[in-house]
């Protein structure tokens, strides 16, 4: 987690908003205090309104750090989202963070990164790409949706994506494609994984990298309502080593965690 006093709470600008898809926008804020101390994995939790309506803030993974601004992949699936989605430009809303900790990217850890999103599980991939890529790694990116509407692809490079209906790239789930794609990413280095994605996407990336013995961290969501470890709204069941399960809060030892606490 980041340190205590780097966490701040401050208003910031929505500088734009982009339309990626038809449920999903980019908004750019400006909030230098955040984007100077963030790191690839890390949230941000935004008040949406400065009324009562909706009480919780919303938190959001950190897509991309450009300079001042920060940019967020936001999925309008509620009246706060969409609220939020149609702030307009020059407004501002009240933004903590950054928050939770941040994906392992130790120099020497590995060769190439694979990172596997499903669906708006793309959100924390870019800024993650550019910081492993300033470091001379090979980065892989393995999309999967539904359907080629689903593909939130944006800026990422070196794409591959599977689709459940064929409707582009390789036909069935990316965990599927990453399979097919094993041997020939082993002939790349030493790799690891990188996955953020629905629930279940996650488990199975989770059972995968144990029976193939493959380093990875899962980048998980849930409800967050302080973002810090006061509301207990993010607890989340995970394996414990000495077997059974425990209770960890997700904002606080998350939301990057080792696929191993998922592994089943």
């Amino acid at each position: 987690m980041p340190e205590t006093n780097s966490i701040v709470d401050i208003r910031a600008t929505v500088v734009r908003t982009r339309t990626v898809s038809s449920t999903v926008s980019i908004i750019t804020l400006d909030c230098p205090a955040i984007a100077t101390a963030a790191k690839p994995g890390n949230f941000i939790n935004v008040k949406v309104s400065d009324t009562t309506l909706p009480l919780l803030r919303r938190p959001f993974s950190i897509h991309n750090v450009r300079g001042a601004h920060i940019d967020i992949m936001v999925k309008s699936i509620g009246p706060g989202t969409s609220l939020f989605c149609d702030k307009p430009t020059g407004s501002t809303v009240m933004v903590l963070g950054p928050l939770g900790n941040s994906f392992g990217i130790a120099a020497k850890e590995f060769d190439t990164a694979i990172l596997l999103s499903g669906g708006i599980g793309t959100a924390p991939m870019l800024f993650l790409e550019k910081t492993v890529a300033a470091q001379g790694k090979k980065v892989i990116n393995l999309i999967g949706g539904q359907s080629k509407e689903d593909l939130l692809a944006g800026e990422l490079s070196n794409c591959r994506f599977a689709t459940d209906d064929g409707s582009q790239g390789f036909r069935g789930n990316v965990v599927e494609l990453l399979q097919s794609e094993l041997e020939n990413l082993k002939k790349e280095g030493t790799i690891k994984v990188f996955a953020c994605g629905p629930n279940a996407m996650l488990k199975a990336v989770a059972k995968f990298c144990h029976e193939q013995q493959l380093a990875g961290e899962l980048s998980l969501e849930s409800v967050m309502g302080c973002g810090i470890g006061i509301c207990y709204g993010c607890s989340v069941e995970v394996n414990n080593p000495d077997g059974g399960l425990r209770t960890i809060l997700l904002c606080r030892e998350g939301p990057v965690i080792d696929a191993e606490l998922l592994a089943v």
